[in-house]
């Protein structure tokens, strides 16, 4: 979500002031709204969105649900976490089926936008929810788009419907029109119509897309906007509902580096809400909207429950009982961290599921040094052992490190590094199956934990005081278990001091303690 990273960062740094302060004044929820609006506005979200919004955070922040609050600066950033869900949508909309199939869902926007790559993620993300869709090519004006859409519709595994070529050939509202009956023929349930587009708004491209939507009656029409846009998106998604109206957005390109805020005034300029996401290049860079979790993302407090609905999707339960079963016995190999690590990849970029954990913008250096590569260079390294080694990592002597470096394209001082960290990784899982806590490192042991084994007894370690008296009353201590009978072992310089003990008087030396003093002071 690098499109947000600017706004997140400026949002993040004005929260960071109000730490501290135990009551908020007047002054210090005007200067934090001075902020937030120069944040937004420098992020290109619409002028007159800001003013909504800042004019609603100041209410809000004045009134008695922040001066009553234990923690005012918290709820200021609740407050301002309840708007920003507020323009983003509030409440997340899914695709609404046609009752009888097939339900047609058209896509609208500007050349270049991301239709097409779209059209393929939005294909490959309802087949994995149990639909059976297919892709209708009415792009027929840019140069290639019938082309691209055959090969992202082979890439996501659905049918697409290109009976013209194409490259200014054909009609478009002819093709979505046989299209939908083409579905209805070999009962497709779900059909995406992939529009042309224009570098800019013009008569032509709004009455082909009207045309389109008259001919096929879409229950959807989802207009798709590029996240970097500026702030000419307010102006172009006005246009489309002008001229085409659309039932929802898509924001593509949101991994890009630009300041994106516009995309945020979309929502609330519109009334349209926000349904989709594209996060990257690959097919599987798609997902719902939700408002609160976008929200939440900005401001920094993670996304723990898209990170938990990925992973779910990713890795298999029974694989992963069978896993910690193996970590408990000591018998994890290489073999079963290669199917790991394969797994963890298809949960997507990892950059991406990192930047979801709350606090991630204070990781932001070590996020943009991460190489995704690494987990490829790995996969090759333990593919270019054989079985037995990838079983018993002991066989790896030097000629076989040298062999597997070969074969994997790396060097030895690679491959001894991963041999390093599985056997690390391996021994840390395993105190963890057992109940301990494993001791990470770079960190010292963690108070109270259970590290798993049994200590070793140590022996009484003797006091190491100059101090003669002092020596003889702490070993004394030392010997009746830790207590100077019936005192603490610690005492005045000359170790004197605990309660009444073998006959001395309430608060006074022990017999030991005075042998010890009269020894002392007869050497003197």
């Amino acid at each position: 979500m690098a499109t947000f990273g600017t706004l997140s960062d400026r949002l993040t740094a004005t929260f960071r002031n109000l730490r501290g302060k135990g009551k908020l004044t007047p002054a210090d929820i005007d200067g934090t709204v001075r902020e937030i609006r120069r944040a937004l506005l420098d992020a290109d979200v619409a002028l007159e969105v800001v003013k909504d919004f800042t004019g609603r955070v100041r209410e809000r922040a004045l009134g008695d649900e922040v001066n009553k609050a234990l923690n005012p600066a918290q709820q200021v950033v609740q407050i301002v976490n309840d708007e920003l869900v507020a323009i983003l949508g509030g409440q997340q909309r899914r695709l609404e089926f046609a009752k009888k199939p097939p339900t047609v869902i058209m896509l609208a926007g500007l050349q270049g936008a991301g239709k097409t790559t779209l059209a393929g993620k939005l294909a490959k993300w309802l087949v994995k929810d149990g639909h059976t869709p297919m892709l209708i090519a009415a792009d027929l004006q840019r140069p290639q788009a019938v082309q691209q859409l055959q090969v992202v519709g082979g890439q996501a595994g659905v049918p697409v419907f290109a009976p013209e070529p194409g490259n200014g050939v054909g009609d478009p509202v002819k093709v979505a029109k046989d299209g939908v009956k083409e579905a209805e023929r070999k009962q497709y349930d779900t059909v995406i119509v992939d529009t042309a587009g224009r570098l800019g708004i013009d008569a032509e491209l709004m009455k082909q897309a009207s045309d389109i939507r008259k001919a096929v009656d879409p229950d959807e029409v989802l207009f798709v906007i590029d996240a970097m846009i500026g702030q000419d998106a307010v102006t172009t998604a006005r246009a489309f509902q002008d001229g085409v109206d659309f039932t929802g957005v898509v924001l593509s390109k949101l991994d890009g580096d630009a300041r994106g805020g516009a995309a945020l005034s979309v929502a609330s300029v519109t009334g349209r809400p926000i349904m989709f996401a594209s996060t990257g290049e690959g097919l599987d860079d798609f997902e719902p909207f939700y408002p609160d979790r976008m929200a939440s993302r900005i401001l920094d407090l993670g996304d723990i429950l898209t990170l938990i609905e990925q992973a779910q999707q990713a890795f298999d339960e029974d694989e992963a009982r069978k896993t910690a079963e193996k970590f408990a016995t000591d018998s994890f190999t290489l073999d079963d961290f290669l199917k790991q690590m394969q797994q963890l990849k298809n949960m997507g970029s990892i950059k991406g599921m990192l930047g979801m954990l709350p606090g991630a913008r204070g990781m932001r250096e070590q996020l943009d040094n991460f190489d995704e590569r690494e987990i490829t260079r790995t996969e090759a390294i333990i593919q270019s052992m054989t079985l037995q080694e990838r079983t018993t990592p002991k066989l790896l002597n030097g000629s076989r490190r040298v062999r597997i470096a070969r074969g994997s394209g790396t060097t030895v001082t690679d491959v001894n590094q991963l041999v390093a960290r599985f056997e690390q990784a391996a021994k840390m899982m395993k105190t963890v199956a057992k109940g301990g806590v494993p001791q990470v490192p770079g960190m010292g042991p963690i108070p109270g934990a259970s590290y798993g084994g049994k200590k070793k007894a140590q022996p009484a370690k003797k006091s190491k005081s100059g101090n003669p008296a002092k020596r003889a009353a702490e070993n004394a201590a030392i010997a009746t278990g830790g207590k100077v009978a019936g005192g603490a072992a610690s005492g005045s310089g000359f170790g004197l001091g605990g309660g009444a003990a073998g006959g001395g008087k309430a608060g006074g030396p022990t017999e030991e303690e005075l042998a010890a003093l009269q020894k002392f002071m007869g050497r003197r």
